[in-house]
């Protein structure tokens, strides 16, 4: 299933969008307001994000720089009243990758947003040869992890989990799911906590303070999240 995250405060629309994007099989997902939509798309994996520009408290285009600045990639649609093209530029040079105005057709919103699922689906700069977060550099193509000039020694496992973790950057990464994708297990195979202990040992080596760790969020009760 399709996950949108709807970000609108107008009862009527919320309505039909959700009626017509449910019978067009995606799940539909809602906040009311700028701050309730930026927890939601901070904390849960979404496919793509349908961002009203005029929101209570915080507006569609701090919700949008906001997300970015914290590293979440979720494709977002902005919608709006306005039709000036300073405030089409504006939305688009805070990192929304659709822009379109109200009152729209419903045909163009799903093509839209097909759009942009095809886009995120045919990505291929999600895995870097180099990436950098705080004073760590990692080298995939090396298999090398630096702390400002200071070789680290990470076990195989610690390595592929911090390489998974860069890949979904931003994204909510399930115990179930790293499991999967890192030590290969199956569905069958219960959860332990071989990735939660794995995670401290990330933060050990990585965290500029372990306890209080900036980059590898904790998730309650659905797994983690690397915010670089």
């Amino acid at each position: 299933m399709t996950r949108v995250l709807l970000i609108e405060d107008e009862p009527g629309l919320v309505i039909t969008l959700t009626d017509r994007l449910t019978a067009e099989g995606y799940t539909i997902e809602h906040a009311t307001d700028g701050d309730a939509g930026f927890a939601r798309a901070s904390e849960e994996a979404f496919d793509v994000i349908v961002l009203d520009v005029m929101l209570p408290g915080r507006d569609g285009f701090a919700v949008c720089r906001d997300l970015r600045a914290r590293g979440v990639t979720t494709p977002i649609l902005m919608l709006t009243a306005r039709g000036q093209l300073t405030e089409k530029v504006v939305g688009l040079k805070l990192g929304a990758d659709d822009y379109l105005t109200k009152p729209f057709e419903m045909p163009e919103l799903l093509a839209r947003l097909e759009a942009l699922l095809r886009r995120s689906g045919d990505r291929t700069d999600a895995m870097p040869d180099r990436f950098r977060f705080g004073n760590v550099t990692v080298d995939f193509a090396r298999a090398e992890v630096l702390r400002g000039t200071e070789p680290l020694d990470l076990s195989a496992k610690e390595f592929r989990l911090l390489q998974h973790f860069v890949e979904h950057r931003g994204h909510l990464v399930t115990r179930d799911e790293a499991l999967t994708e890192v030590w290969g297990y199956d569905d069958a195979m219960p959860t332990t906590r071989t990735v939660d202990v794995h995670v401290a040992w990330l933060r050990q080596k990585l965290e500029p303070n372990p306890r209080h760790p900036r980059y590898f969020i904790t998730v309650h009760g659905l797994g983690y999240k690397f915010i670089p």
